[in-house]
């Protein structure tokens, strides 16, 4: 079975949208938009077109820091140039936070979907050296049908260096002020597994072998081994232990 990481989920999930191809784009304005912003804070923007599977990135003096120099056009919708840059733990919980965000804006109203982004704070790669990034997320267009087009990620530093392990990711109404609380976007990540699979991932977690959850849980060995397989290949994942490190990121399971 084919490993596909958190990564791979967001690309999936962003690029394989239905887009409407009478869509009238207006890139050039969100670009100029970009630009003019990262005029004024000297951050770094990274302007999103999933439909064109691409990015346009501008770099303010902030992107020094992060290897960056003038404005770029890759051939990506993801900036893997600027994730490569930052602590690979930190990027995989952005990554989750952003398909929660995908899923919770999914259902909101056309006129209130440009009121959220998601913040959190991540590490440069460089342990040496160690810098604190604030990053934000931000989907800009949507089509009728509700398939994101256009995304704007910003970064900048922060001004916070305390250590701390995680990145403090979450979701707020900038109109309002309200973070959105986990249990608010959770039920996406909670639907991928049933009860019983979730009860089993966890005992994993904890250490106990299939034989030891089958007499925990009252059932048969071949029960448990079921399952197991299923949560593998709901999670898309190559074995349990991918399956371990994706349930944590997602929340799914907390031991």
């Amino acid at each position: 079975m084919v490993n596909i990481s958190i990564e791979d989920q967001l690309a999936s999930t962003l690029l394989k949208q239905t887009f409407l191809d009478e869509e009238a784009l207006d890139i050039e304005d969100y670009k100029k938009l970009a630009a003019a912003y990262v005029s004024i804070e000297q951050c770094v923007a990274v302007l999103s077109d999933f439909q064109a599977d691409c990015s346009y990135i501008y770099t303010g003096n902030f992107g020094k820091l992060l290897g960056l120099s003038g404005d770029l056009f890759i051939d990506s919708a993801f900036e893997d140039c600027i994730f490569d840059k930052l602590n690979s733990e930190d990027v995989i919980e952005r990554h989750a936070l952003e398909l929660y965000f995908f899923q919770y804006l999914k259902n909101l109203p056309e006129e209130e979907y440009r009121n959220y982004s998601t913040f959190s704070r991540l590490r440069s790669s460089d342990e040496k050296s160690m810098h604190y990034i604030n990053h934000r997320t931000m989907y800009l267009k949507r089509s009728p049908n509700g398939s994101v087009i256009f995304a704007l990620c910003l970064y900048a530093p922060s001004t916070n260096s305390e250590f701390r392990n995680g990145i403090d990711g979450k979701i707020v109404n900038i109109k309002t002020g309200e973070t959105i609380t986990f249990e608010k976007y959770q039920p996406y990540s909670a639907n991928l597994l049933s009860k019983r699979e979730l009860e089993i991932l966890t005992h994993v977690a904890k250490g106990s072998n299939s034989d030891q959850i089958a007499s925990l849980l009252n059932i048969s060995v071949y029960t448990v081994r079921r399952h197991r397989q299923n949560i593998i290949q709901k999670l898309q994942v190559a074995n349990t232990t991918e399956a371990l490190k994706t349930a944590f990121v997602m929340g799914l399971i907390r031991v």
